[in-house]
């Protein structure tokens, strides 16, 4: 098929792979110019490099414009395909081609629709991940599912782990979606709207650990941040200290969120969640931390002496 593509970073680049590896004649690509936002340097392969390097026209755009839907109309494709395009797609757009836009997004829709999905997924303890492929329409990714793969999460995943194990997807959905396009051979099914949730972007504040969560909610959230993530942070005697690794205690320990505690194991515990006061809670044990200046040290170096509080 004749596809035009709107798309960004690795999710983007991989989605072009499959179009190209497919046979399908790529006419025009559409991306985002390089960003300095923390998250958008991660997983930064080049769409416009990968397009350039196969002789495909390509152009860069924050938002598409007047030129954009010239350009879409001279190329004539049959179908856009859009994977990790950031801002709004209008219907001028998105139902030009007469087979209208295929969206790829890496969550199991109708739930995590919108942004960072995974690492939401991740933070909320969701059991399994994955790669929708459905088709565009007036509501952000709502539009009838064509095709849809997951991946279980495990006990100790990060969310490294987890983008690792969904972007290998992408090819494979993007390949038989369009397959299954092309012959007509499927049944959309409509989203379960009752369902659907839906996600803001996250900045560097999202990070911040609240030590009134319960300590499997902060576990998470610090593998849900992992290398190269930004990761989780709190503050200690005015320095902002990460936490890059840490699990749960297997003791319970009472008194007020936040408290730096008792030794156990391989780290140091710190009182968490709301409830904490009653003594029934397990804390989190944090067993890895990164200064300002991007000292690794053990917990146990770090929090020498026992007392005082984090995050204030």
């Amino acid at each position: 098929m004749r596809v035009a593509m709107f798309g960004y970073q690795t999710w983007g680049h991989r989605t072009l792979r499959a179009l190209l590896d497919a046979g399908h004649e790529v006419v025009l690509v559409v991306t985002h110019p390089k960003s300095d936002h923390a998250y958008e340097k991660i997983w930064s392969d080049s769409v416009a490099d990968l397009a350039r390097d196969n002789g495909v026209p390509v152009i860069e755009r924050n938002r598409p414009d007047d030129d954009v839907t010239a350009a879409l109309k001279e190329a004539d494709p049959e179908i856009i395909v859009a994977n990790n395009w950031r801002t709004w797609l209008p219907p001028e757009i998105f139902n030009l081609p007469p087979r209208g836009t295929l969206n790829v997004h890496d969550s199991l829709l109708p739930a995590y629709a919108g942004f960072s999905p995974l690492i939401w997924a991740l933070i909320n303890g969701e059991k399994e991940v994955g790669v929708t492929a459905h088709m565009m329409n007036d509501e952000l990714d709502a539009g009838d599912i064509i095709l849809q793969r997951s991946v279980e999460v495990g006990p100790r995943d990060t969310v490294t782990d987890l983008f690792h194990r969904t972007v290998d997807l992408i090819e494979p959905v993007v390949s038989e979606a369009l397959a299954k396009l092309e012959s007509g051979d499927y049944e959309p099914v409509p989203q379960d709207r009752s369902q659907a949730s839906f996600f803001h972007k996250r900045s560097i504040e999202d990070s911040r650990i609240d030590w009134t969560w319960p300590a499997e909610d902060i576990d998470r959230l610090v593998r849900a941040q992992s290398d190269p993530y930004p990761n989780a942070f709190t503050t200690h005697k005015g320095q902002t200290i990460r936490i890059t690794k840490a699990s749960v205690s297997k003791g319970r320990y009472g008194g007020t969120p936040g408290r730096i505690f008792i030794p156990e194991g391989d780290g140091v515990v710190i009182v968490a969640g709301a409830g904490a006061r009653f003594g029934k809670n397990h804390g989190l044990v944090i067993e890895q931390v990164r200064l300002e200046d991007g000292t690794e040290l053990a917990a146990t170096d770090y929090f020498t002496r026992m007392g005082g509080y984090l995050g204030r």
